[in-house]
């Protein structure tokens, strides 16, 4: 992939500001880790296994410049910085799991000065990092044996590229789709409020050569209805125990709307994003977003002024509506997802 979402570039953090595509392809440097909190409040950076690497860098931009003269000192002030970053966005579990490799990569090193502590932790997210490019081709491996030639899948949000290191987690399984010569249609899910579909996931396929029509959330079931969909793919942002996932608010829609019209629904997310100490989805924490972004689309009033709002970011698919999950581990019936711990 020609994309490169996020990245470490001489002393600071380079991502694509995702809130200005299609229209600009714009990349931004961060030297400062409360602009780049800020970045990850705005969707600057999103996506789940995008995320855990944001955070694994992030935690190193926090405490690159720390003057700490021993271990209990630098660990003070790494524990101050992750915890601000945890508040960013509390539903991705891939952000508490990067930041929960970098304090370890610190404990491992607590004997050493604390510049080679540093550099460690800067190790560690160069390795989280690579470690994520390899996953998402790996998971694109198993997924892609799930399309046969000719499929036409939707999705929801976007869960390729821009959602990670690189190639993707669900789009990665379309893209493997078409190296291996498959020929496959897309439809793709506007995803209000912020329209990440529209935006992003379009754009993605269309740098790809991949056929695809965008529709309104309100129009898959009717495009279901019409048999024009084969499989619907999506990513997650958090996974619990039992095999109940998170994702993108409207998931949820469309998995039952997939039962409703027989039609396999398959999540992809690498292992990160499974909560082994949650056992079911009721427990995820949901993120609310403000309510401008319903009633405004980039300034543009939607709705009349003062009008109530309820915001909420993500929602949880219940196991009982998944056909399989896809990780770089293999394919998994949901109830079998606790097996890979």
């Amino acid at each position: 992939m020609a994309i490169q979402t996020i990245r470490w570039d001489k002393g600071a953090i380079k991502i694509i500001d995702q809130t200005l595509l299609p229209n600009k392809l714009v990349y931004l440097k961060f030297r400062d880790v409360k602009d780049f909190w800020h970045a990850i409040k705005k969707l600057q950076v999103r996506g789940a296994p995008a995320l855990g690497v944001a955070a694994a860098y992030g935690a190193y931009l926090g405490i690159q410049r720390s003057r700490a003269k021993d271990y209990n000192g630098f660990i003070r002030e790494l524990d101050r910085v992750i915890k601000f970053i945890g508040s960013a966005r509390p539903t991705a579990v891939n952000l508490f799991w990067g930041l929960d490799r970098i304090r370890a990569a610190a404990v491992k090193n607590k004997k050493k000065p604390v510049p080679e502590i540093k550099k460690a932790l800067l190790s560690e997210a160069h390795k989280i990092y690579e470690e994520d490019r390899a996953i998402c081709r790996k998971m694109a491996g198993y997924g892609a044996r799930l399309i046969k030639n000719g499929d036409v899948i939707l999705t929801h949000c976007n869960a390729g590229a821009l959602a990670t290191a690189d190639y993707g987690t669900a789009l990665g399984v379309i893209y493997m789709a078409k190296e291996q010569g498959k020929r496959v249609k897309v439809y793709a899910d506007e995803t209000r409020p912020l329209l990440q579909g529209a935006r992003l996931t379009t754009w993605e396929l269309m740098r790809e050569g991949i056929d695809v029509t965008l529709i309104c959330d309100n129009m898959a079931a009717h495009v279901m209805s019409l048999g024009k969909v084969t499989k619907v793919i999506v990513g997650a942002d958090r996974i619990t125990r039992n095999g109940d996932a998170a994702n993108k608010i409207g998931t949820y829609g469309v998995a039952v709307l997939a039962k409703y019209h027989k039609i396999p629904f398959y999540v992809v997310a690498p292992v990160s994003t499974i909560d082994f100490n949650l056992p079911y989805g009721r427990l995820i924490p949901i993120e609310e977003r403000h309510g401008d972004e319903i009633t405004t689309i980039r300034g543009n009033l939607l709705a009349p002024k003062g009008v109530k709002t309820y915001c909420p970011a993500f929602d949880v698919t219940p196991a009982a509506l998944i056909t399989a999950i896809v990780t770089e581990k293999g394919i998994f019936k949901p109830d079998e997802i606790k097996k890979i711990r």
